[in-house]
């Protein structure tokens, strides 16, 4: 018996009166909560309007929320479509199962709809969300805790996590408690990204590109450490080929991205306050250079023409002395 290990929540589930209260959809839920909070704040600074990260995730959450449900029961159906399952158990997001692959990969398509609506363009919006997404996620693992799953082999070290259920096929023990671990890797990840992006001005959807990598890197060896059933691919689980896989493609977009379109997006939202600052500076510089210099050049020219003229016509209205006493004789 461990002295010093993680114990597992007896219940998963608090009830008030009728209504249930689980805690993998409250660890979900403030996850979104602090992902927008921090995009919008990370959108503002951009030069972005308050409330547009918030619109556009109206559209994807619940496309990622689908999204992610969708992969964990195409790519786990057995649990669901097998002898003796209920396929009705497919639609209870609440017991577990979201694929993060899914979840962000529908969530993504959700949040260029809002963008393409909102008018505003999704790489710069996808760099603004990525740091909150991966705090999201980190929150999110945390769920796993109350249900009693995705957790690793067996060990005896103080942070070992205490399974004591025994429904699903579990075996009460002392495991690696992966979900620990990622949530973690995930803290670092979103502190990463943050860092890089004021270090390097990422833009163009690098920030998010590096969010990606960087999330997969650490995805690679926690799944690798995973017991629960899942399917193999030459002896290797396939969410590690997948995370492989997403990670070489983040790697290519951030390389090429950065030979391609060098540097940020000058405006991100048309008509915020950044854009109406750029233009208030470039439009009151171009005034007083290109306006005044023409108003300097070409109005004091004009001036300077007239002053001239009407001395010319002063000088043929008056006589001289000369005349003046010739026309005194004649008359």
């Amino acid at each position: 018996m461990n002295l010093a290990y993680i114990p597992s929540p007896s219940h998963g589930v608090l009830y008030l009166g009728p209504i249930p209260l689980r805690g993998y959809a409250f660890c979900i839920i403030i996850g979104v909560f602090v992902a927008v909070w921090l995009g919008n704040k990370r959108w503002i600074a951009r030069g972005g309007q308050s409330g547009t990260v918030a619109d556009i995730a109206v559209w994807a959450v619940p496309f990622g929320l689908v999204g992610g449900r969708l992969y964990h029961v195409i790519t786990d159906y057995e649990l669901y479509f097998s002898e003796g399952r209920d396929w009705v158990d497919a639609f209870k997001v609440w017991e577990g199962g979201l694929g993060i692959w899914g979840a962000i990969a529908l969530g993504a398509l959700g949040a260029w709809i809002g963008a393409r609506r909102r008018g505003v363009p999704m790489p710069a919006y996808a760099d603004a969300v990525a740091p909150g997404i991966a705090f999201a996620q980190a929150i999110g693992r945390w769920g796993n805790w109350f249900n009693q799953e995705l957790y690793g082999h067996e060990t005896h070290l103080p942070w070992a996590l205490h399974i004591t259920s025994s429904e699903g096929g579990r075996v009460p023990g002392y495991y690696h408690p992966t979900f620990l671990y990622e949530s973690l890797w995930c803290v670092g990840v979103g502190l990463l990204v943050i860092w890089a992006d004021r270090r390097f001005k990422l833009g163009h959807g690098r920030a998010f590109a590096l969010y990606v990598a960087a999330y997969c890197a650490g995805r690679g060896w926690i799944e690798y450490m995973r017991v629960d059933d899942a399917h193999h691919i030459l002896g290797v689980r396939l969410n590690v080929w997948t995370a492989l896989i997403v990670f070489l493609l983040a790697v290519t977009y951030l390389v090429v991205s950065a030979k391609k379109r060098p540097g940020r997006e000058a405006v991100v939202e048309p008509g915020a306050s950044g854009g109406s600052a750029d233009g208030a500076s470039g439009g009151s510089a171009d005034g007083a250079s290109g306006g005044s210099a023409e108003g300097a050049s070409g109005g004091s020219a004009e001036g300077t023409r007239a002053v001239a003229e009407g001395e010319e016509k002063a000088g043929d209205s008056e006589e001289s002395p000369k005349d003046e006493a010739e026309s005194a004789k004649k008359s």
